[in-house]
């Protein structure tokens, strides 16, 4: 019988939580088939199947943390269906390991009944046993016993509490065993939230004089997004990495004529190719022709990459994403345009799936929409470069005697200096530019 294990579906996944099994013991699987749903640090993602038979046993239970390459199922052709046997979601708390339990309803009630809705609850628990508390979404008050060892919580919903400064000691789990879910924190900071929007009662005649009060009056804490609080982290680590900037002028005259005549082949097909597409396609294929910057750092040991993926940065609400094309310098401008506007649609949806936002080996960010003439990015670690296109501004040049106009572009290329030295960063942005000025090589 064919074994079911927790795959590995990020690159800084340890374990995973079996959040949900989709198919029961005794169903009929086909290959592909969504088995279950797996909380990893990063998202919650499914577990396909990858034979076809009959699911003859769940060997953990929804709830459980399993490590990666751990059995969690067996399929066969139903000869040996065992229900009932699953493991535990986790082992029962022994000694130092106990764990969070939610009491009893009937205990709690007295608790929450008696105790003033206060405006922003602290926690109060210690490891001698008290009580602590934590918000429902109601406001009410949860009580649950102080933490007397290491709490049980799914990766995800460490690394949510985390990025929004929640104590999980403060939450009661409802998960097997009283694990705390990403639900529980969801339910938690949806609370804390509510709670925060109350504002206290302030008596009329009472009027704030001194500065700390001053200040308060006069800002407002923003929680941030789990996109920006991901966001932060990377670019406190980017800034770590040495780095170098080169900046480039590229007459973009007969690039801007070559865009025309490809969006006046591709009408009928009702696609339209941009200048950044262009510059997706150009630097792909300045990539496959320079190895060496088609590369990361990681582990002591310089990476380089067979396929050449660009990431696209894009601008949403909750904070900057960057879908990626892959195998960029293997497809038509117009295969690109379809996929960058797909992938762009789905970053300010929140569509973007965990394949479509990993394994860029380069990244292009573009402010030119926004007037910005040049600017320097930040890197996108482990990837040694990073692009950055300004707007598209005419400037006075000398042609056979005569002042004319010229459309130009900045661009600026940000480098991991571990990678690559100044002269071969220099030598693919000179390559880089003469594709932009000679538009006709980028397809070939």
């Amino acid at each position: 019988m064919p074994d079911v294990i927790m795959p590995r579906l990020s690159d800084t996944m340890e374990e995973g939580e079996l959040s949900r099994w989709m198919k029961q013991v005794g169903d009929e699987i086909h290959k592909g088939d969504v088995l279950a749903e797996i909380e990893t640090d990063k998202a919650t993602m499914d577990l396909e199947a990858f034979d076809n038979g009959i699911l003859e046993q769940h060997l953990v239970a929804a709830g459980a943390l399993v490590p990666i390459g751990e059995p969690v199922a067996r399929i066969g052709d139903g000869s040996n269906i065992v229900t009932g046997s699953a493991a535990p979601a986790a082992p029962t708390a022994v000694a130092d390991k106990a764990a969070v339990v939610a009491p009893p309803a009937d205990a709690a009630a007295p608790v929450a009944a008696a105790a003033p809705a206060p405006a922003a609850p602290a926690p109060t628990a210690t490891p001698t046993g008290e009580l602590r508390t934590s918000p429902t979404p109601t406001g009410e008050l949860r009580t649950s016993p102080a933490p007397t060892g290491e709490l049980r919580t799914s990766p995800l919903a460490r690394k949510i509490g985390r990025e929004h400064g929640i104590d999980l000691h403060t939450i009661a789990g409802t998960g097997p065993q009283g694990r705390i879910t990403r639900t529980d924190v969801d339910t938690a900071i949806l609370a804390q939230a509510s709670v925060a929007a109350v504002p206290a009662p302030t008596p009329a005649a009472v009027v704030p004089t001194s500065a700390a009060a001053s200040a308060a009056a006069d800002s407002v804490d923003v929680p941030v997004s789990r996109i920006r609080a991901v966001t932060a982290r990377r670019l406190t680590e980017s800034q770590a990495v040495p780095h170098f900037f080169l900046t480039s002028v590229v007459n973009v005259e007969r690039l801007v004529d070559f865009r025309a005549e490809v969006n006046e082949s591709l009408a009928a097909l009702g696609t339209k190719v941009s200048l950044n597409d262009l510059f997706v396609r150009a630097s792909a294929v300045a990539l496959r022709a320079h190895p060496e910057v088609n590369a990361s750092w990681g582990d002591g040991v310089i990476r380089r990459h067979h396929h050449v993926n660009v990431g696209v940065a894009v601008a949403t609400d909750d904070g900057l994403l960057v879908p990626v094309v892959t195998d960029a310098d293997q497809k038509s401008l117009g295969a690109i345009a379809v996929e960058t506007r797909a992938l762009a649609g789905l970053a300010r949806t929140g569509g973007l799936s965990l394949g479509q936002m990993t394994g860029g080996t380069f990244t292009i960010s573009n402010l030119g929409m926004f007037g910005i003439d040049s600017f320097t990015a930040v890197l996108n670690p482990p990837e040694a470069g990073i692009l950055a296109i300004g707007a598209a501004t005419d400037v006075p040049a000398v042609r056979d005697g005569v002042l004319v106009s010229l459309p130009t572009v900045k661009i600026t290329l940000t480098v991991d200096h571990r990678v690559l030295d100044g002269a071969v960063a220099a030598a693919f942005l000179r390559d880089l530019v003469t594709l932009l000025e000679e538009p006709l090589r980028i397809v070939l």
